[in-house]
């Protein structure tokens, strides 16, 4: 077997913590998985997995010499993709994490369309609302929404997503709608807890070129934004939602936009990738189509009316 093939098997064994899931990804025996693995560490002398009989995890040096495979093959990709003649040709493996919602309801149903287009290429989509660590995670680049706070890693702006301030007609037409922040005081909320930090976020505001917050009260308490959009709905509260969470709701009468005069800063998106020279093309394909799509879908003409 080839040293490419070596270093694609531990790599996929490495990141899923199993030879049996390894071998079924890359849909080969496990037998031939497990010797590979043996035949790398031979070459290299020395122990990559630790290995017992209910899971498989690095070893320190395997741990090390992970980076190493990733850099090794991401370049071998790279060099492969950039001699070939079409943008269609490309192969390779993407993995990226996107916050759950922008995954399920904008990535995941528009994916058919590139998987057409590159049919060489796989594509791994965590989707999750709690940061990662790129390098740890094996992950090419992820999506993240706010201010960022790992000044390690390669950022690229797309853009300030319009947040809105939101409750259902139900919720309103028993509490009254708020005119102003200091109204909040009689209203119930939806409260969003970090999923980081547990703490309950502030509601905050723009108004005359100042930017201020107060805390708000609420009897449900939410981590996610799949549970605040369903909260809200339900007439518990008013709510700070992404415009690409609410905009649908506020057009089918769903939701009513409230207090648009103090909605909060637009919060900045950002793909964040390793410290790499340059990135795949692999990576470059799958993050020009990414940028276009949220673009179409997160920044809509409407969402600062």
């Amino acid at each position: 077997m080839d040293r490419i093939d070596l270093l694609r098997i531990f790599i996929r064994v490495a990141e899923s913590g199993s030879f049996t899931h390894a071998a079924d990804t890359l849909q080969m025996p496990r037998s031939t998985v497990s010797t590979a693995v043996q035949e790398l560490e031979n070459r290299l002398g020395t122990r990559l997995l630790a290995r017992t009989t209910r899971s498989v995890r690095l070893t320190d040096d395997g741990r090390m010499f992970q980076q190493t495979a990733l850099r090794l093959l991401g370049d071998f990709e790279d060099a492969e993709n950039r001699f070939r003649l079409h943008s269609s040709q490309t192969r390779g493996h993407v993995k990226v994490n996107l916050p759950s919602r922008i995954g399920r309801l904008i990535v995941a149903p528009a994916l058919p369309e590139f998987l057409d287009r590159y049919p060489g290429l796989d594509v791994e989509l965590g989707m999750t609302d709690r940061s990662i660590n790129l390098a740890e995670d094996g992950t090419d680049c992820v999506l993240r929404v706010g201010p960022l706070q790992d000044s390690s890693l390669i950022g690229r702006k797309l853009g300030l997503l319009p947040v809105f301030n939101v409750a259902s007609p139900s919720y309103l037409a028993q509490h009254g709608t708020p005119q102003n922040p200091a109204d909040l005081s009689a209203h119930q909320a939806v409260l969003y807890a970090s999923p980081t930090t547990g703490r309950i976020e502030d509601w905050e505001w723009e108004h005359d070129g100042r930017e201020d917050s107060r805390p708000v009260r609420g009897r449900v308490t939410v981590n996610s934004a799949e549970g605040a959009v369903a909260c809200c709905l339900a007439g518990l509260g008013v709510a700070q939602l992404p415009a690409y969470d609410v905009l649908p709701h506020i057009r089918r009468g769903e939701l009513v936009d409230i207090l648009p005069q103090w909605r909060a800063a637009p919060l900045p998106m950002t793909l964040l990738y390793p410290h790499r020279t340059h990135l795949s093309r692999r990576l470059e394909v799958f993050t020009e189509w990414l940028t276009g799509l949220l673009d179409a879908h997160c920044f809509p003409k409407d969402a600062e009316s």
